[in-house]
């Protein structure tokens, strides 16, 4: 897996003060997208054994709420099996940080069996996730005032209750 980006300091891209990291790779390419340029799976560097333990010290500082996920597209399948190691000893290391993503795929796609984004990891991953960012984003549904998303349709989804109660439990309307 390639990344584009990381910011030890983000307060755009979920609650609070959060660790981001913008993978590569995304066959959404959606029309005004804000980083086209994460289009490609070989945008970046690559993600090593350097950079995850470079995101644990900076997610185990006190005041920094969890880490975001974003690109790219986090759910392509080939960052999906990198990202889950990321999230495992996220968990096991860090258990009282939360984890935002932000996908270009819906929440119901992303659980259907057959699905095309779908493997081995994508159940494991979403139950790691606390806050899930769906929806591709829709140059005619944009709206800057709505809250950690770009336009109308995206949902910000409470993946945890969305997934224990069977229903999608949005955060903010």
């Amino acid at each position: 897996m390639y990344y584009g980006a990381m910011d030890f300091a983000d307060c755009a891209n979920g609650d609070g003060i959060r660790v981001t990291i913008f993978v590569s790779g995304c066959t959404n390419r959606c029309e005004g997208c804000f980083q086209p340029e994460t289009w490609s799976f070989t945008y970046g560097r690559e993600y090593t054994s350097e950079t995850e333990n470079r995101l644990m010290e900076a997610l185990n500082k006190p005041y920094v709420s969890g880490l975001t996920l974003l690109g790219g597209e986090p759910f392509e399948p080939e960052n999906q099996r990198v990202i889950l190691g990321l999230l495992r000893r996220m968990r096991a290391e860090l258990p009282d940080k939360n984890v935002w993503a932000f996908t270009g795929f819906l929440l119901e796609d992303l659980l259907r069996e057959g699905f095309e984004k779908r493997c081995e990891a994508t159940d494991e991953i979403l139950s790691c996730i606390d806050v899930l960012v769906d929806g591709r984003f829709d140059l005619s549904k944009r709206n800057i005032s709505l809250k950690f998303r770009g336009s109308e349709n995206q949902r910000v989804i409470d993946l945890k209750r969305s997934l224990s109660e069977k229903k999608i439990i949005l955060l903010y309307e």
